[in-house]
């Protein structure tokens, strides 16, 4: 495990850094995930299979507090691989377990950002794209129930004519046309028609990353009412590698609290032998959209995340024992009528606050036009520190016509402090003296209270 940590900081890693098939580097493991694609799941899972080969005892950290850990983790982080290689190994091994102990965590988090908004994409891309196709092909008839009767009334009054010569008198060809758009673009066949394009993204593109997502993550619900979509994702894990069209006739295939209601028909198809079957693609999409409505409200957990963490280590574990300490360091009652209460009285407070001074306030102006209605003032700078004023004052009377930024500078240059300063990202862009000179900026910017330019 040791050798395993010490790797990711080897000199070599540098020189494999664009080698795809390589080992991870520190490096790798430090940077953000990209913007939402299934190449940016695919970069994360591989960071996070590194982490896990690393086989880090569960219980290596839990001395520690949170706040402690991601000390550790945050030096890490700071750091350039070769600072990292020149601590001691007890050092060196504690900086780097913590960091990938919390970037497991984090990028578990981040798989889990990424699939929600992958699923929410190709719905929002399907319904877009069906949009466009409806609106450029539709057109609204009007008066359909005054001609629904006229056609009822011509159809009886002549049951033996011909439709060219009962009905178009009464609703032309053209008229019925439209009636079908308006009908495909509004009932069944316009869902029909979105589910077809979702999964036709979804087959193509995006289902290369559910075998390795399903691989990697291990998802967990406390309530049984979501244990549908628990059992719902073994299935697909157990059939994900196979070519079959339909799940087997021996399996369970949940149904009920997977499948939105009006999907149903669209999902269970009938065979050759006119059986009813569950379309392998399409109920795999269905449940990709259960997990994410589960997991944005943490009814599914995911285990080893952190925000998708087990809502039960929300609260401290000794919460029961310690009840009382814990709601009076949160200044809130044990009561849940008592809080709603005062927490309806603050609400009305402070809208009846805003009601009656919204006019009279000098700093609020209320637009009748625009897309802004409402224009605040800015607020007064705030007054300077007394200490700073102090200091420029000292320095004005030693060094007349010398600014507080010429000190500043000044010790940079005699020091070199900026040297100090290591971005968290994988690598820096700017040339060192340009760097150097936007760090000095930004410090004079922070420790004057002024806005920089740098």
């Amino acid at each position: 495990m040791l050798a395993q940590l010490d790797a990711l900081v080897a000199e070599s890693g540098a020189e494999h850094e664009n080698d795809s098939t390589a080992a991870l580097t520190v490096l790798d493991l430090r940077t953000d995930p990209g913007r939402v694609g299934l190449e940016t799941v695919l970069q994360e899972i591989a960071k996070l299979r590194c982490i896990r080969s690393l086989q880090l005892p569960p219980d290596l950290f839990a001395q520690l507090t949170p706040r402690l850990l991601h000390a550790y983790r945050s030096r890490a982080a700071a750091e350039a691989p070769s600072a990292l290689r020149a601590h001691p190994a007890p050092i060196r091994a504690t900086l780097l377990a913590a960091l990938c102990w919390v970037r497991g965590q984090e990028i578990t988090d981040h798989l889990a950002d990424l699939l929600i908004q992958v699923v929410h994409r190709i719905g929002q891309r399907a319904e877009h794209k069906v949009e466009r196709e409806v609106l450029n092909d539709l057109k609204r008839v009007t008066g359909k129930t005054t001609l629904l009767f006229q056609i009822a009334e011509a159809a009886v009054g002549e049951p033996d004519g011909s439709v060219k010569s009962v009905i178009y008198p009464v609703a032309s060809e053209q008229t019925l046309h439209d009636l079908v758009k308006e009908y495909k673009s509004t009932g069944p066949a316009y869902r029909r028609h979105i589910h077809h394009v979702m999964r036709s993204s979804y087959r193509n593109h995006y289902r290369r990353m559910l075998p390795h997502l399903l691989e990697v993550l291990v998802f967990r619900s406390n309530n049984d009412r979501h244990r549908p979509v628990i059992q719902a994702l073994d299935l697909l894990n157990r059939y994900v590698t196979t070519g079959y069209k339909y799940y087997p006739l021996h399996e369970d295939v949940p149904v009920d609290g997977v499948i939105r209601s009006g999907w149903r028909d669209i999902i269970v198809e009938q065979d050759k032998d006119g059986v009813a079957r569950i379309n392998r693609v399409n109920y795999e999409f269905c449940v990709l959209q259960a997990l994410r409505e589960r997991l944005r409200c943490k009814e599914i957990w995911i285990v080893g995340a952190d925000r998708f963490r087990n809502p039960d280590l929300d609260l401290p574990q000794d919460f029961d024992g310690q009840r009382d300490a814990y709601y009076a360091a949160l200044q809130q009652p044990q009561d849940a009528d008592q809080f709603i209460t005062d927490l309806q009285e603050r609400l009305a407070a402070g809208l009846t606050a805003l009601d009656t001074t919204l006019l009279k306030n000098p700093h609020v102006t209320l637009r009748d036009h625009g897309s802004k209605r409402i224009k605040l003032t800015p607020l007064e700078p705030q007054p300077e520190p007394v200490n700073l004023d102090r200091l420029k004052a000292d320095i004005a009377q030693r060094w007349t016509m010398t600014s507080l930024l010429d000190v500043l500078k000044e010790t940079d240059l005699r020091t070199n402090f900026t040297e100090h300063f290591t971005s968290v990202a994988s690598r820096e862009m700017l040339e060192r003296s340009t760097l150097q000179k936007r760090l000095l900026l930004c410090l004079y910017g922070l420790g004057t209270n002024t806005v920089s330019n740098a």
